[in-house]
Order: structure tokens, then sequence, then C-alpha cells
């Protein structure tokens, strides 16, 4: 293969290196490179973000005949060091909030479950510590990573019991006396002060390694690469840091991306210029060399898993000629907050139906109101997400989600789906043919307007525009997006299509009164000239509505479908479409 100089100066190059290596720019093909252009007898440790990406490096230094590669994850490579020498057990899910009550006994007080409030702050208290540098809990401060008043004012009352628990909790892992997390092995490993036997330590993806992965990175004799792209840093609510600004090394880029062409490229690069409403942003150079024209993948990307899911339900309701579909990770994901709490659990407190709850706290709360106190208090998103789609759909979720389900296929079929879904999160790594954003990322009104608050959170600022730049650079073909995500005074161009949005006056004039204003466009619904139109349009105007057909409703009105189409869509006229809706108590006329 042919490469470019920019690959070519890495190749060459001695000592430590950083590389800002831009979406789509082949930053795997030029570590292979630069591996395979070292000495033979060199050993080499190729370290990868995640299992996914290991078992692909590790095939592709295999075809090449590279058997002195060594690939391992950072959490694989502190299992072997740690798990086997100590002979813990490793737990295989995260600790949930209940069983960190049981194993520590924690007491409530007169509030309201405050001992399960305390329990999700310890194990939140654990990831900073175990994914930071420190050598001691005490040499961090828990109270930085909240940002809800109400949150920050409950840890600031019970810090020191907070985080006298959150060390007697290590104590018990670190002891043997109950199973080990993979943060704890993690933690462990950096805390050892490991000497790795390599002449040469390559760490892709570093915008997104905990400052622990980094420490023992840093600490090795070995020539060091770090390569990742300080724009794709997504993952700072895991206390990730981007590692790329913290090596001081000389700093090779990669500009040229071969996933996307010149239009997409300009458009990622309007999306990062929002930086410089906060920051002494320096712009960076994409350059869009990609020349593939075929679309055989379609994906929706969101930033949530709420904004995912409903546009699931939306496809699976409303476009019925789609017979497959794929969610990127387990589809049980989707429904599921990392504690293990189900949607369902949700459900059935919003119905009182306790005697079905499985999970132990969302069973301690008397109803939703509590649930959203418990919420306030610990900025539990995930939770906060499924609470606001249970007040959306309530008793039709069962059904939604087994529509989705039955059209789902697993992973060996992926390539079969017609739409593939997920979060950001989930397809970090990931290129489509073309892609279709959902309309929950950061716009730049949002970022010009935060920017200006005194308490702004700028770390979250700058993380949710790479959301969107690494959302938009998925993209090989094709890019749908929502016109408000576009920056101001962006061209219409031939492979980027705009979701139109509706303005406040045109809503105003159509009587709408949607809780989401998107809608894709459409042609308009054309009158009908005689009654024998009008009776042959509206045949089904005073059939029954089904709980499917007021699912599907409900999902086009919340998308922003105009009446008239509806109207069209189910055969009935606009008075029966508006007479549903208020029925279903979805809007009041």
């Amino acid at each position: 293969m042919k490469l470019t100089q920019e690959q070519t100066s890495i190749i060459n190059a001695v000592g430590n290196i950083k590389i800002n290596a831009v979406a789509g720019s082949g930053k795997t093909t030029t570590i292979i490179e630069y591996a395979k252009s070292r000495p033979p007898k060199s050993k080499i440790l190729y370290i990868a973000f995640n299992k996914s990406v290991k078992i692909e490096a590790s095939k592709r230094f295999e075809e090449i005949g590279l058997t002195n590669v060594k690939v391992e994850t950072a959490h694989s490579l502190a299992y072997k060091h740690i798990v086997f020498s100590h002979q813990y057990k490793v737990k295989s899910q995260d600790y949930k909030t209940n069983e960190i009550v049981e194993i520590l006994k924690l007491q409530g007080n007169k509030e309201k479950h405050t001992e399960y409030i305390i329990a999700n702050h310890i194990l939140k208290f654990v990831a900073y510590f175990c994914n930071s540098n420190k050598q001691k809990v005490q040499d961090l401060n828990y109270l930085e990573t909240i940002t809800d008043p109400k949150a920050a004012i409950f840890v600031n009352t019970f810090y020191k019991y907070i985080e006298a628990q959150t060390r007697l909790f290590l104590s018990k892992m670190n002891s043997g006396a109950i199973e080990i997390t993979h943060d704890f092995y993690l933690k462990k490993f950096q805390l050892s002060s490991p000497n790795l036997q390599y002449n040469f330590i390559l760490f892709d993806e570093g915008q997104d390694a905990s400052p622990a992965m980094l420490d023992v990175f840093f600490n090795q004799s070995a020539t060091k690469v770090i390569v990742g792209d300080t724009h794709q840093q997504i993952y700072g609510w895991r206390f990730a840091v981007n590692s790329l600004e913290q090596a001081k090394f000389k700093t090779f880029q990669l500009s040229n991306s071969f996933r996307f062409n010149n239009n997409i490229a300009n458009l990622a690069i309007q999306i990062l210029d929002w930086k410089n409403n906060f920051s002494d942003y320096k712009p960076i150079k994409i350059i869009g060399k990609g020349t593939t024209s075929k679309i055989n993948s379609n994906a929706v990307l969101a930033r949530t898993n709420l904004g995912l899911l409903l546009k699931a339900i939306e496809y699976v309701t409303t476009k019925k000629h789609i017979k497959h579909i794929y969610f990127e990770g387990n589809i049980n994901s989707y429904t599921y907050a990392d504690e293990g709490t189900s949607l369902y659990d949700v459900l059935n407190l919003s119905n009182g139906k306790k005697h079905l709850i499985k999970d132990n706290l969302i069973k301690a709360m008397k109803d939703l109101t509590e649930l959203e106190e418990y919420i306030e208090k610990t900025e539990e998103a995930q939770l906060g997400m499924m609470l606001e789609i249970v007040k959306e759909y309530g008793n039709k979720i069962p059904e939604i989600i087994k529509a989705i389900k039955d059209k789902h296929i697993d992973g060996n079929n992926k390539e079969k789906a017609e739409v593939i879904f997920s979060t950001v999160h989930r397809c970090k790594g990931m290129e489509y043919d073309s892609v279709t954003l959902v309309n929950d990322f950061i716009t730049q009104k949002k970022v010009e307007s935060e920017s200006q608050k005194e308490d702004v959170n700028l770390a979250k600022l700058n993380e949710e525009i790479n959301l969107l730049y690494v959302a938009v650079t998925r993209a090989k073909v094709e890019l749908h997006i929502p016109e408000k995500m576009l920056p101001n005074d962006f061209p219409i161009l031939s492979n980027i299509k705009v979701i139109v949005t509706e303005t406040k006056d045109q809503q105003t004039k159509n009587n709408k009164k949607y809780s989401s204003t998107e809608t894709t466009l459409k042609n308009p619904v054309k009158k009908a000239y005689s009654v024998e139109k009008i009776r042959e349009e509206t045949k089904d105007a005073y059939q029954s509505w089904t709980t499917y057909l007021d699912t599907e409703l409900t999902s086009m009105y919340m998308d922003g479908t105009d009446i008239k189409t509806m109207s069209k869509h189910f055969g009935r006229t606009n008075g029966s479409i508006n007479a549903r809706l208020k029925k279903l108590k979805i809007y009041e006329q």
C-alpha cells in the first residue's frame, strides 16, 4: 500500500512520540507499519482500548506475520499480573447499590433512602479512586466530581462517612473478603509499579485513557508511542483524561481521512470550531479523501439511550417495511442501567406493582417521586432516562420493546440489518455508509449560551462537542443531520441531508404543541376536492384504535409529524387524530 508523507514520518521516527490522528485516518494501519519497521527481535506491546479492538488488531498483526507483537488491553494486562498471583475472584458484573448497603451494613436516618444514596456515592468514589493515579483515597476530593447542587449538598453533609466506607470497601476487596472488580485489579496493577519487559509500547485510543492506565504507560523504560484523537475524548464520566495533551512527546499528525469526503470533513471542522467560544482552540486540519459511494450499511446514532430508544420506537411503529434491525452491544443494555435496574422495574414502580420489582433499590421506593429525589441526590443519569421513558410511554413499553426485539438480529448476522442503532459511546471506532443523527446532541446555540454562564462545566461542554464530532465522523458516504445541529451558515451539500426543524411560528400556525419538533422532509399533503375522495381517504376514521395504533400515533406525534400527515397515514380525519391525541392525554387542545 502507498503511505502518505505523514505516515512515513511516523514510521521513521525515533524516541517517544504521540500521534494526533483524525477520524478515519488509518491510525491502526500506521501503528502496524511502525511495528513492522522495528528490528525483528524487538519485543513490542500494543495496548488496545477494548476487547473488540484487541481481537481485530491481533488478527491484523498475525496476518502479516508479526509474531513479536503482543496485543493486550490495559485490563487483560493487569489481570495477568494481579488476579492470578493473588488468587482473587473477580465479580462478573459491577456491584449494585443494594449490595453495598448489605456488605457495609449501611444504616439510614430520618431522610428517605439515605443508605442507598450513600452506597451510590461509595460506588462512584471507588471508581474515581481506581481510575486515578493517586496512592490513597484521601488524596482525592470526591466533591470535585459532583455537579448537581442537591447532590453536592448531600455529599458534603456525609463526606467523612462516605470516604471512610469507601476505604473499608476497598480494603475488603484487597483482602479477598469479597470479589474484586475490574477497576480494582487495574488500580492494584498501577500501584504495584510494574516494569513491563518490552522494547516498544504502542498505546492506541490514548485520548480515553484513565490516569491509572496512563501512569503505568509513562513509567515504562520502553520507547513509547501514544496515538489517538484529542477531539474524540468522550469518556470523562469514567474519569478518563486527555492523555495526548499530557504526553510531552514529539507530536505527529494524521490529517487525511480515508473514511469520508471533504463535505463531511468540513462539517467536522466547523463543529470543532465551536470550542472557540470557551477555550484557546487551535483549528485542526482534516482532509477528506474517502471515495466510497455505495450505501450498504445504515446507522442511527444518538447521544443517549433515551434518544436512541425513542428513535427505535419510531422505526418499528411507522417504518413497517424495515424487517431487520441491530443494536450495537447487547440490546438488553439499552433497557438496563449500569447497576442492573430494569426499565420494567421503573414501570412497575409507576404502576404500584412492587411485587414484580426485582431490583431492591427500586423496590425500596414508595413511588416515582421518591425515585426522582434519589436521582437528584445521586446524579444517576441512566435512571433519569428510564424515568422519562416510563413517563412518556407508560404501559405501552412492554409491547414496544417486544416489537423492537422481534426485529432484532444477532451479531453474527449484523450485515443483514437494514438499520443499525447505537449510542456514540457504543459505536466508537465503527463506521457506516449512511448515518442518521438523532436530535439529542448539542447545538451551536447551546454552546454559545452555556459558555457565557459563570458556573459552566467547560470539560463537559467540550465533551458534548466531541460527541457530535465523533457521531458525524462515523459516516462514510451520507449523513442525515437535524437542521438545528448544523453550524450557522453551513452550506447545503450533496451528501449531507438536512432533517428540517420547524420554527415556533410554523408550529403556532399549525396549532401544534410538540415536545419534539424534529420532522423529516415530506411531500405536502394534497387536499381532497370531492366527497368521494374525502370518503376514500378517511375510510378508516371510525375503526377502533388498538394499542399498536396508539403507540404508532404517539411516536409520530412526539417526533413532530403534522396532523395532516398523520391523518393521511392512518386514513382518518384531522378531527379524529386530534380527538385521539387528546384522549391519550398527549396534549390538551
